[in-house]
Formats: C-alpha cells, structure tokens, sequence
C-alpha cells in the first residue's frame, strides 16, 4: 500500500493526502480530532489530481471515421441536387485528391467549400446537415474509435478533436463521440447566415498546430503527456509536437514517416481497440 504524501494543512485537524489510482492521483481530505493527530481519521475523496491527466487528441476523417466528411458532404449536396453535379463533384473530387497528396491549397479549397453555406438559410442548412449526419456519417462511426475514446475518459484525460474539416459539418459529428472540445476551421457567421468566407487560421497542416497553442494559451493546458492519432501526413506537423504520437490507419506516406520514426501504427477499423497504455512516447 502506498503511503499518503501528507501536504500542509489548512486547518490543524485536517491533512491532504494522494495516492495513485488508474485515473491519475487521488487527492483526499482526512479530519482528525484536533486532542489526538496521530489517530486515524476520516477521509473524503474531494476529486484528481489534474497534474497527471494528458491531452489526448483526435483527428477526425479516416481517423475516427471511416471516410472523409468533407468530401461526402460535397457529395451529399450533389446527390440533393443543391449544387451541379457535373461542375461541383468534379472540383470536389479534384480538391480531395490535392488533400491526399500533400498539395492543396486550403483557401482556394474553402472558397469552393464554404460557398454552398452562403447560398442557403441556416434552417435548410441545419436540415440537411441533420439527414447527412443520419444517413452518411453514422453508419461510419467506428466502434473501436469509441472505445478508444472511452479509454482516454477512463483515465481521466482531456479530450479534443482538431480537423480541416469545417465545424459546421463536424460538430455534431464530434457530439457522437462524446468530446466536447473541437479546433476546427471556422466558417464565418453574421447576422444569422453564413457568408461563405471563414474567420481565424484554417485548422490545416501548420494551422492546426497554430490554433492549438491558441487554445493552450487560454486554457491551461499543456502538451506534457500528450497523444495525437491522425492518419494523414498533412497532420505531421503536429504529430512531432506531441509526446505520443499515432498513425491510425495510416496513408502511405504517414506510414513511412512513422515506421522510420518507430512510431506506434494502429488500425480502428478491425473488431478490437488497442490500449493506449501500449504507447510510447516519441524518441
């Protein structure tokens, strides 16, 4: 049994202690009876100590799902017939395959993306963003991603999602997991209509590492513990900013970056979830 770390007290009949558990260090409050101090006395548990808890990051598209959400919500729209088909699926697949090799040009990208948003009422754009969650992306969710999640939770981490993919089509996808914190490229909203332009830096390459000091500033929080799990090579600049970080699913050149690396390469698309008391940290 471990010994509690006895720290000064607030008060003379009353003692803070800590002992390890496997959600981080326990921090307690015993009261004595102030004629006999070296009785053993009661003890609450008054919460953990946020010290030993890590950022645990998640890219989103062929990460913790299955496909791209950014490319099939350019679909969907051609499938509903709110934009050409042969105009808009064309530039979309053309986009899609800049990302995938490492050469798109993001604002050109959001200028083609976000302009749909700016040509419809907020109302009709939350419709169809709630029968495209329905119908495209849940049937994509990935069971062992969940549980990848549910470990991290486990453990008491802080969770986040940070993706290129704009927050208007992610965020309720992101509520499906269950993490609450989500980085991701902001489209522009005034006067309650999206204008088609986006605001800040794009959450892309180098972006997302930008947006993420931004958030780290404000919030506390530091990059000491933390884990990345991407399966894009467009993410390495902030897979070498982490302490662990992951290829999931990996694309070819992610994957020779991380087996050089001796990075852990996992896989959310079989039956089984890995442990992430597995990882190593980055050498």
């Amino acid at each position: 049994m471990l010994k509690p770390v006895v720290f000064p007290a607030p008060h003379p009949t009353a003692r803070y202690g800590k002992l390890s558990s496997d959600r981080g260090d326990l921090l307690f409050l015993t009261l004595f009876h102030k004629n006999e101090p070296d009785a053993i006395g009661q003890a609450f548990l008054i919460g953990y100590d946020r010290t030993t808890m890590s950022l645990a990051i998640f890219d989103l598209d062929n990460t913790l799902i299955a496909d791209d959400s950014d490319y099939l919500w350019g679909q969907f729209l051609v499938d509903q017939g709110v934009v050409d088909k042969n105009e808009y699926e064309a530039a979309n697949a053309k986009f899609y395959q800049q990302y995938k090799q490492g050469c798109l040009d993001i604002t050109e990208f959001l200028s083609f993306s976000l302009r749909p948003l700016a040509a419809h009422p907020t109302a009709t754009l939350l419709q169809w963003r709630e029968q495209f969650v329905s119908e495209i992306i849940t049937p994509i969710l990935l069971q062992p991603a969940q549980q990848l999640i549910d470990q991290h939770k486990a453990r008491g981490d802080t969770l986040m999602v940070i993706t290129a993919t704009n927050r208007f089509v992610t965020e309720p996808i992101v509520k499906h997991y269950g993490i609450d914190t989500l980085l991701a490229t902001t489209p522009e909203f005034i006067a309650g209509r999206y204008t088609g332009c986006y605001v800040g830096v794009p959450c892309f390459q180098e972006g997302k590492v930008t947006q993420l000091q931004d958030w780290l500033q404000q919030s506390g929080e530091s990059l000491q513990g933390s884990c990345f799990y991407s399966d894009s090579h467009n993410d390495l600049p902030l897979l070498k900013c982490v302490d662990y970080p992951v290829a999931v699913d990996p694309d070819d050149k992610l994957r020779h970056y991380a087996e050089q690396a001796n990075w852990p390469i996992i896989s959310l698309r079989g039956s089984q979830c890995p442990n992430v008391s597995n990882l190593q940290p980055a050498g």
